[in-house]
């Protein structure tokens, strides 16, 4: 059984930045799909962005050139590098996994990831 646990959020005024880091326990081999979400009240789930098993990473619009995913497979730690935060950047972030699957990770709907953290909270406000 895989458990991931999100951290690092926090409230920052716009401009600011913030990682979040989510920690995987339990067997996630390297075929795996991880991947940061976040959901505004009100609003669906949105996928922010998505690591495979080559290193090769995807990217929401909305957060390209401002947000990095990336992993530390030592410390079995992904992250979230976030700069230049805006108030529309305010969600519940979450962290997935998802198992081997032939549909890139980008592309997989968030329905197809397998395990989830419980989130963490990023406010962004003046």
């Amino acid at each position: 059984q895989v458990q991931l646990m999100e951290s690092g959020g926090d409230s920052v005024q716009p401009g600011g930045s913030l990682r979040l880091s989510c920690v995987a326990s339990g067997y996630i081999d390297n075929k795996y799909c991880m991947g940061w979400f976040r959901q505004a009240p009100g609003k669906d789930r949105e996928g922010v962005a998505t690591l495979d098993s080559g290193g090769r990473t995807t990217s929401a619009d909305s957060v390209k050139g401002r947000f990095t995913i990336s992993k530390d497979n030592a410390k079995n730690t992904l992250y979230l590098q976030m700069n230049s935060l805006k108030p529309e950047d305010t969600a519940m972030y979450y962290c997935a996994a998802g198992r081997f699957s032939w549909v890139p990770c980008g592309a997989r709907p968030k329905s197809t990831y397998n395990y989830w953290g419980q989130g963490t909270q990023v406010t962004v406000s003046s």
